[in-house]
């Protein structure tokens, strides 16, 4: 069981932001997010996309902000914990006690939802029983690349993941197969050229026009059957399947958490965007009230003010004493600022 006083579940922008808040009063936190990496929508959605309304920064991507906003909190250790979700909750006297996915435990007096929309899910292939390989050989993302040495890897999307992971993995891979059911791809062009040249030395088949019937295996994934677009079906034998069909957004485990709801957003107050339960704090694109504005901006203001009241709730035999960055030496030594 970790005991930490903030659980935060989200790692994109606003949630890395109140890692910040909490940490400059002195409290410690924990992340837990469904993605492999930190950045939510930010990285997973438009990377590359220009932001022109963050304060400072007249101009900035969504990778380059994730990144400045990694550098702020590195002073503080933070702890994250990928590739999982909340599965359970339950409160006992002031402190809510917290299960991933994973089956790592937490003990804490606060728990901030900084989850965007919700959590990031993988599109899976419309191919029945289809859970039977998944974390076996086949998977949705890469976290250990080796895994994929010397094998025959089946790679599906027409993406930059798709379109990235077939170039990297055909330096240790023995053979890729690249299966996209369009001709065209949505990757960045210097990528699939890299792709194709790969193609013409032996080490990757693209198929295209192809998309998945079935899925077959005795205990692990061992043979696929695609479809093509006139009809005709065709078998590869693989040793794993990476599928990049993209990510959709659900809300999740949180619906059940007895949370007031509005439009599938999470309804709280405007003094520390409480919501109808103690100790749970919901910030950014995900909660709502009067004259909400869905800004990463906004969500800065909200983590800032959901960190006092963790304070409070995590320290209560402390006086809080309010204090600027810029002169608190306290903080600066904190923050490892001379």
């Amino acid at each position: 069981m970790i005991k930490t006083d903030a659980v935060i579940v989200g790692a994109g922008p606003v949630g890395l932001f109140s890692v910040f808040e909490l940490g400059i009063l002195g409290l410690n936190a924990h992340v837990i997010d469904n993605l492999d990496r930190a950045g939510g929508q930010c990285i997973e959605l438009y990377p590359d996309k220009p932001i022109y309304d963050i304060p400072a920064l007249p101009e900035c991507t969504g990778e380059s902000l994730t990144k400045n906003l990694l550098k702020q909190i590195k002073p503080f250790q933070t702890k994250f914990h990928y590739n999982q979700r909340v599965e359970k909750l339950e409160k006992k006297n002031n402190c809510w006690f917290v299960t991933t996915s994973e089956k790592v435990q937490f003990e804490t007096p606060n728990i901030i939802i900084a989850a965007g929309v919700g959590s990031f899910e993988p599109r899976k292939p419309p191919i029945k029983n289809i859970e039977r390989f998944e974390k076996i050989n086949l998977f949705y993302s890469v976290k250990d690349k080796n895994k994929f040495k010397d094998q025959t890897v089946c790679i599906f999307g027409g993406g930059d993941s798709a379109l990235d992971w077939t170039v990297e993995l055909s330096k240790i891979a023995k053979k890729i197969f690249l299966i996209h059911r369009r001709d065209e791809f949505r990757a960045a062009q210097h990528t699939v050229d890299l792709a194709k040249d790969l193609e013409k030395k032996g080490k990757v088949d693209f198929l295209t026009r192809y998309q998945p019937l079935d899925f077959q295996g005795n205990g692990k994934l061992e043979k696929i059957v695609i479809k093509h677009d006139n009809g005709g079906l065709k078998e590869l034998n693989v040793d794993s399947v990476l599928a990049f069909f993209g990510l959709k957004m659900e809300l999740g485990p949180i619906a059940n958490w007895g949370l007031d709801l509005e439009a599938k957003s999470l309804k709280v107050n405007t003094e520390n965007f409480q919501t109808n339960e103690k100790g749970i704090f919901a910030i950014g694109d995900i909660c709502t009230y009067p004259g909400k504005i869905k800004l990463i901006l906004s969500g800065f203001h909200e983590g800032a003010l959901s960190a006092q009241e963790c304070f409070k709730r995590a320290r209560p035999n402390e006086k809080y004493i309010f204090r600027f960055t810029t002169s608190s030496s306290d903080i600066h030594k904190r923050l490892g600022v001379k």
